[in-house]
C-alpha cells in the first residue's frame, strides 16, 4: 500500500556556523496525525533544525516540502501561512496583557477601529474547551502558571491555523503534575488531526507519547524509528553513542561535620507582610547531598536567595562552619566558599553577550589569578576557561563566542564547571539537570558526587523525585514556606512523600505523615 504524502519532509538539509556544522544533511520526514519525536544531545543540532523549518534560519543546502510541495521558508510569516507553528522553551509573552491579548496580538479582531475583546475572548475560550487547555482568556500572564503559559503559547499557534505544531523542549519547566497534563494535550492535538514534532531529550516522555523518533547526534541523523519497537536504553545509546549507566555508584560512607546549619529562618515577601519562609531549620553535613523537595512556589526561590544573601534575612541565622553568613553580602559569602547553580541559567547564571570566557570567571576576575591592579590578564582567563571547557565537555565553537551561541544544555555545563572549579564548601545546585540530556545528566550527577566524595555540602533542589531518590543521603519537603519533615533515603517512598508535599507534616515517631 502507498504511503501518503507526508505533511513535512526535510530533505538534506545542511546549516553551518562559524566552525560548526549544526546539521549535516538530514533527512526527516513528518506524516499527518503522528507526534515524531526529535531525540539529541544538547547541542545535537535539533532547535537549530527546527528553526529552519519554522524560518528563523536559512538552510545552506538542501529542500522543505510542506503537503508535497517544495517551499522556500524565509521566515516565521511564511511558516505560519503554511500552517507552522511553534512553541519555544522560552515563552514569547508579555506579562502585563490578558491571555486572549497575547493570544490575538497582530492578528486582533476588529470592531470599527476597536479591538473586538468580546469576539477574541470567545474565539480564545472556544479553542481552549476544544483542545481541552482550560485556559481563562481574561487572566493576566503575570498571574498564572508556567504550566498555563505554556498553554497559551499552544493556543497562539491554534488561533493561527497550525496544523503543524513544533515543541522545543516543552516539559523543560513544567511540574511533574503539569508534564502529564501536557502528555495529555498532545494526544489530544494529535488525535485532531495535528502533526507534531517534539522536540525532547526525556526517553520517558519519549515512550509515553511519540509513534516515531528520530535521534541526532552531532549534527546528523543516527536513525528513526518507531517507538513502540524500541526501548529508552537503545534510545540512550544511539544517543550518545555509547552504553549509558542509569545507576550511580555512591560509595557508602559516613559524613563529616555540619558544614551548613539554618536555625529558624523567617524570610519576608517583598511587600513586607506574610512570611513567605517561616521558622526554616536544618543542616547539611560535609559529604553529604540535602534534597530538598516541594511543589514549585512553596518558598524554595526565597531559600536560596536568603542562603546566598540576594534576599534579607528577617528572623534566624545561617551558619557556614562557624562563620555567621546571616548579614554577609553577596560576595563575602562567596568568598566564604558558598557556591550556586541557579535555577535560571539566563536570568541569573550568565551573561549571554558576553564571551564564553568571560563567562567562566564572572565569579571569580578579581582573583589575583585572573588579573593585578584593575586589569584582567586574558590569557590566565583565556587558559582557565579552555581548561574547564574540556574537561566538563562544553560543545562550543570556541572560548570567544558569546555565550548565547551555546545550546541550553552547553550554558549549564559552563556554570557547573565555572561553580565547581571555585572549590566551594557548600554548593546550593537548583535544578541542576533541568533541560539536559540523558548524557549530560549523568555526566553531572558524576560531579556531584565527586564534590560531595570530596567533602563538599550540597542543597539540591529539584522538582524531579526520581533525581532526589538518585542523588541524596535525606530529603526534606518544604510547604508555604515550612519544613514539613525530613526522611533519610532508605526510608523515602512516593506516598510519604506526597502526603508532606501536600502540606502534611512528617510525625516525629512512626514516620509517618499526619
Amino acid at each position: 500500500m502507498e504511503q501518503p504524502v507526508p505533511v513535512v519532509e526535510l530533505k538534506g538539509i545542511t546549516k553551518r556556523f562559524p566552525g560548526i556544522v549544526a546539521n549535516d544533511s538530514i533527512n526527516l520526514q513528518l506524516r499527518k496525525g503522528e507526534i515524531h519525536a526529535l531525540l539529541g544531545e544538547n547541542g545535537a543540532g535539533k532547535s537549530t533544525l527546527m528553526s529552519i523549518l519554522f524560518g528563523l534560519y536559512q538552510p545552506d543546502e538542501g529542500e522543505i516540502y510542506v503537503n508535497g510541495k517544495r517551499e522556500t521558508i524565509d521566515g516565521p510569516g511564511k511558516a505560519i501561512k503554511l500552517g507552522i507553528g511553534m512553541v519555544h522553551q522560552h515563552f514569547k509573552l508579555v506579562h502585563n496583557f490578558t491571555v486572549a491579548e497575547n493570544i490575538v496580538l497582530g492578528i486582533e479582531p476588529r470592531k470599527g477601529l476597536s479591538i473586538n475583546y468580546k469576539q477574541a475572548n470567545g474565539r480564545v475560550a472556544e479553542l481552549s474547551e476544544q483542545y481541552g487547555l482550560m485556559v481563562d482568556p481574561k487572566a493576566l500572564i503575570q498571574d498564572i502558571t508556567v504550566g498555563m503559559q505554556q498553554r497559551v503559547e499552544i493556543l497562539k499557534t491554534l488561533y493561527r491555523g497550525a496544523e503543524i505544531l513544533i515543541f522545543d523542549e516543552p516539559t523543560a519547566v513544567l511540574t511533574v503534575q503539569e508534564i502529564h497534563e501536557l502528555m495529555q494535550i498532545l494526544r489530544n492535538l494529535a488525535a485532531e488531526g495535528k502533526s507534531i514534532i517534539l522536540i525532547t531529550h526525556k526517553l520517558k516522555e519519549i515512550m509515553e507519547v511519540s509513534d516515531r523518533v528520530t535521534v541526532i547526534r552531532r549534527g546528523k541523523v543516527i536513525d528513526t524509528l518507531v517507538t513502540s519497537e524500541t526501548s529508552e536504553s537503545e534510545l540512550a545509546e544511539k544517543m550518545v553513542g555509547r552504553r549509558v549507566s542509569f545507576q550511580l555508584d555512591q560509595e557508602k560512607r559516613a559524613p563529616g561535620p555540619a558544614l551548613l546549619q539554618v536555625r529558624q529562618l523567617t524570610v519576608k515577601g517583598h511587600d513586607k507582610g506574610r512570611n513567605v519562609l517561616n521558622d526554616v531549620s536544618f543542616e547539611i553535613r560535609a559529604g553529604e547531598i540535602f534534597g530538598l523537595a516541594g511543589v514549585d512556589g512553596n518558598g524554595q526561590h526565597e531559600l536560596v536567595e536568603a542562603l546566598t544573601g540576594l534576599r534579607p534575612i528577617d528572623g534566624g541565622s545561617v551558619l557556614l562552619g562557624d562563620i555567621d553568613m546571616t548579614r554577609k553580602s553577596v560576595r563575602e559569602r562567596m568568598r566564604a566558599g558558598i557556591a550556586q547553580i541557579p535555577e535560571d541559567r539566563q536570568k541569573h547564571g550568565l551573561v549571554l553577550d558576553f564571551k564564553v570566557s568571560e563567562n567562566m570567571v564572572l565569579t571569580t576576575y578579581k582573583d589575583t589569578r585572573f588579573g593585578r591592579g584593575g586589569f584582567i590578564d586574558d590569557k590566565a582567563v583565556d587558559e582557565h576557561s579552555a581548561r574547564l571547557v574540556q574537561e566538563f565537555d562544553v560543545r562550543t565553537a570556541g572560548i570567544h563566542v558569546p555565550m548565547r551561541s551555546l545550546s541550553g544544555g552547553n550554558q549549564q555545563k559552563a556554570i557547573i564547571a565555572r561553580e565547581l572549579s571555585r572549590n566551594p564548601q557548600l554548593l546550593i545546585a537548583v535544578q541542576p539537570t533541568r533541560g539536559l540530556d540523558i548524557g549530560a545528566i549523568e555526566f553531572v550527577h558524576e560531579r556531584l558526587l565527586q564534590a560531595k566524595n570530596e567533602g563538599k555540602a550540597i542543597l539540591l533542589i529539584s522538582y524531579e523525585l526520581d533525581e532526589l531518590y538518585k542523588m541524596s543521603d535525606r530529603i526534606a519537603v518544604i510547604f508555604d514556606g515550612q519544613i514539613m519533615g525530613e526522611l533519610d533515603s532508605e526510608q523515602v517512598d512516593d506516598e510519604k512523600l506526597g502526603l508532606m508535599m501536600a502540606g502534611n507534616r512528617l510525625q516525629e515517631k512512626g514516620g509517618g505523615a499526619a
